[in-house]
C-alpha cells in the first residue's frame, strides 16, 4: 500500500502576511484530536505507511505539535490503539445476573455499539500483519480479547474452562471480531441479525465442542436449561 499524503501541505499566510490562528484547545483535547485522526488513518492503511505529516495534516495540526505530545510515530501509534482499547474494554465491563446467553446477546450489542460508534478505533485495532502485533501492540489487543474471554466464562459461571472449551470461546471470539470488520466493510446485515446469529454460533459450537468433552456438555445443557425457565 502506498504512503498517503507523504508531507503535510503547508498553510497559506493570510491577508497582511498573518497565519490563520489555530483553535485553542485543551491539552487533553488536543491529545484526542490528534489520537483521533490517527485511528482514523491507521484504520485505512498499514502503520508504517502513514507519517507524523500525515496525522498533522488530518487533525489540522503541526507536525512540531504531534512530535511535542508524542514523541514520535510508534508514541502516537500505541497511544491511540490504547485509546481505542479502553473505550471497548469500557463497553465490556459486567452489566447484569441474568441468564448467561441473555447476557451474552447484551454483551455483543454493547460490542457493536463500540464497533459502530468508533469504527476507525475498532478497524486500527485489530486491523495488521503479524509485524503489528508483537510487543506492546501485541498486548493491547491481547488485553480486550482476555477481557472479552473472562466476561464470556463469568457469564457462564465457569470458574476454570477446560482446554476444549477454552479453545472453543477463543475460536468464537475471533468469528466475532471478523464479523466486526466484515460488518464496517459491507453493512449489508442488519446488526440485531448479526447479533442473534453469533449468539447462534456460539451454542453450535459448544454443541460441536460438547462431542469431546463432558465439561462442555454439562455446560451446554445448563445453557439451555436455563434458557427454558
Amino acid at each position: 500500500m502506498g504512503s498517503t499524503s507523504g508531507a503535510a501541505k503547508q498553510e497559506k499566510p493570510a491577508a497582511g502576511g498573518a497565519r490563520p490562528a489555530r483553535r485553542r484547545l485543551s491539552v487533553d483535547r488536543r491529545r484526542e484530536e490528534l489520537m483521533a485522526a490517527a485511528l482514523e488513518l491507521f484504520s485505512k492503511h498499514d502503520a508504517e505507511d502513514v507519517s507524523i505529516d500525515d496525522v498533522a495534516s488530518a487533525a489540522g495540526a503541526s507536525r512540531a505539535l504531534v512530535y511535542h505530545y508524542f514523541g514520535g510515530k510508534q508514541e502516537l501509534y500505541v497511544a491511540a490503539l490504547k485509546s481505542a482499547a479502553t473505550q471497548l474494554e469500557e463497553r465490556l465491563r459486567p452489566q447484569g445476573n441474568g441468564r448467561p446467553l441473555d447476557e451474552l446477546a447484551l454483551g455483543l450489542g454493547r460490542y457493536f455499539d463500540f464497533v459502530e460508534e468508533h469504527a476507525a478505533g475498532f478497524a486500527a485495532l485489530l486491523k495488521g500483519g503479524p509485524a503489528n502485533r508483537s510487543g506492546e501492540i501485541g498486548e493491547i489487543v491481547d488485553s480486550v480479547r482476555h477481557r472479552l474471554f473472562n466476561l464470556i466464562t463469568r457469564q457462564m459461571r465457569v470458574e476454570e474452562p477446560g482446554p476444549t472449551l477454552r479453545m472453543t470461546l477463543r475460536s468464537w471470539i475471533a468469528s466475532v471480531e471478523t464479523a466486526g470488520l466484515d460488518w464496517l466493510e459491507h453493512r449489508d446485515i442488519e446488526r440485531p441479525v448479526l447479533e442473534r446469529m453469533l449468539v447462534d454460533h456460539m451454542v453450535a459450537l459448544l454443541g460441536v465442542a460438547a462431542s469431546h468433552a463432558p465439561e462442555v456438555e454439562d455446560l451446554l445443557q445448563e445453557l439451555v436449561r436455563d434458557q427454558l425457565l
